[in-house]
């Protein structure tokens, strides 16, 4: 039995923001995690050398550095630093060729030739505008918008990227390919117009906020939230597996930093059938195989600019990931994945020791996929940079089927939480106004499979304490989250 205000599941960066958001409303909240540390998709372990740190899932983080609940929770004020790669993302193509999205939109147009003037027609506009597209998509589903600009030029930029037209509008391979491994992020059929949402958002971050990494590794946002919470009396119970809501007896609102699969199971037959069954027909999207590399040294790529991007995507030219992502839709694997790629030390150089360096990588697979994608993974970089498999001193290799078992959230590998249909992209888990809100008195759902879905935003967590803060405790105040602020004040029933 819970004598908490709010009990919370699960730590991952939904979790810990709703954490945030109750401890600041002077309410007693404790948090709940199986695992033996906090995180969930930003841990940050040693795995092969105690000097060297890898990230576990999540390691670049363009919405940490643009979403509302981050820029008002002010990352940096806390002492973590989101480094910026000159490049965010780079797509190698055969021959020796590479698109690269700099930062500077200039650079990207300059670098992308004859297609620069249809990239800034692009993005150029999506910048000027950027805080209030982000604002937008991270918006809970009760919000309106600020203005209707974002909303048109969002709409209307999917509608074309979305349909398969938007490859026509270059003349080269590289700008199509560029735009296309962005959409890949959606992982599912390309093209759809979830993806060219994704495309779009992600796409024009690059050129403003960022896609940066954390100095140190993800968990550093991890921690900086948690040191909030302890900060305004929040308590972690790390090892601890809730296996039934009985167990929070107590607490006035639980929250559940879970799939809507740990939701029927804690839940253990008290939701309303009507509710469970469209739990239960939820769809969970392709999974990821993720391999952690540790290398010799910088990953040899046959375009040496390449090796100056955060991130970099591996999927060939815009018909063969169309290909791919498709197929991986449907549950066929392919030889040749989408894989994304991440050395650590390109941007944070203290991440590497000589003659070790972390590179983190997976590849999308068909949901549940057992197999180990090592030999895939390292084939496909090696396309792009040969004799990297030289360069490889250990590595360890997680199969999606394998990723639920670190991470419950991720059925069958799904590290989204959900598959980004467009009915999903809106309705997740169900179509409700309160989306958060289940029909068990007290209980929320607060995870990536609520809107606005996946990525390190935190704006799952922060949208459903709002709605526990009105329904359980009649709190319509929103609390301050600026580091040096002071909490609500909220007197506890006798």
């Amino acid at each position: 039995m819970s004598t908490a205000d709010v009990a919370i599941v699960g730590t991952g960066p939904n979790g810990l923001a709703a954490g945030v958001v109750l401890a600041r409303a002077g309410l007693r909240v404790e948090l709940h995690e199986a695992a033996e540390s906090i995180g969930g998709g930003l841990r940050t372990a040693s795995l092969f050398d105690s000097g060297v740190v890898h990230d576990l899932c999540s390691a670049v983080h363009p919405m940490a550095a643009a979403s509302p609940f981050f820029r008002a929770f002010d990352l940096p004020a806390r002492g973590v630093e989101l480094l910026q790669p000159e490049i965010g993302y780079a797509h190698p193509l055969d021959g020796g060729r590479a698109a690269l999205a700099y930062r500077s939109l200039a650079k990207t147009c300059e670098h992308l030739g004859a297609d620069g003037p249809g990239w800034r027609r692009l993005m150029g506009p999506l910048l000027q505008r950027s805080e209030e597209v982000v604002d937008l998509v991270l918006s809970g589903p009760r919000t309106l918008p600020r203005t209707s600009a974002a909303a048109l030029l969002l709409a209307s930029r999917a509608a074309v990227h979305g349909s398969g037209l938007g490859a026509a509008l270059f003349r080269g391979e590289e700008a199509p390919a560029l735009l296309t491994g962005v959409a890949a992020h959606a992982v599912g059929k390309l093209p759809s117009l979830a993806s060219a949402g994704v495309a779009m958002l992600l796409g024009h971050l690059a050129h403003g906020t960022g896609w940066p990494l954390p100095r140190g590794g993800s968990g550093r946002i991890a921690q900086a939230l948690a040191e909030d919470i302890t900060a305004h009396g929040g308590v972690f119970h790390t090892g601890h597996h809730v296996t039934d809501l009985a167990e929070l007896r107590g607490a006035r609102a639980v929250l559940l930093d879970t799939s809507p699969k740990g939701l029927l199971a804690l839940a253990g037959g008290r939701l309303p059938r009507a509710y469970a069954r469209g739990l239960e027909r939820f769809r969970y999207g392709p999974g990821a195989a993720k391999v952690d590399f540790l290398v010799s040294g910088p990953i040899p790529w046959a375009d040496p600019a390449v090796g100056r991007a955060g991130t970099v995507h591996l999927g060939g030219t815009h018909a063969e990931m169309v290909r791919q992502e498709t197929a991986n839709a449907r549950g066929v694997r392919t030889g040749e994945p989408f894989v994304l790629v991440v050395d650590p030390a390109v941007a944070d150089p203290g991440r590497a020791l000589p003659g070790k360096r972390p590179v983190w990588a997976y590849a999308h697979v068909p949901n549940g996929d057992p197999t180990d994608p090592y030999d895939l993974v390292r084939a496909r970089i090696e396309r792009y940079a040969p004799g990297f498999g030289d360069t490889v001193v250990a590595h360890r290799s997680v199969a999606a089927a394998a990723y639920e078992a670190y991470n419950p959230n991720y059925v069958g590998g799904d590290i989204g939480s959900g598959a980004m249909t467009l009915y999903q992209s809106i309705a997740r888990p169900l179509p409700r106004l309160d989306p958060y809100r289940t029909p068990l008195p007290g209980v929320f759902l607060c995870s990536s499979s609520t809107p606005p879905g996946p990525s390190v935003h935190g704006m799952s967590g922060y949208l459903a304490a709002l709605s526990a803060l009105r329904h359980c405790f009649g709190i319509c105040e929103v609390p301050d989250l600026a580091p040096d602020s002071a909490p609500l004040a909220f007197r506890h029933p006798r």
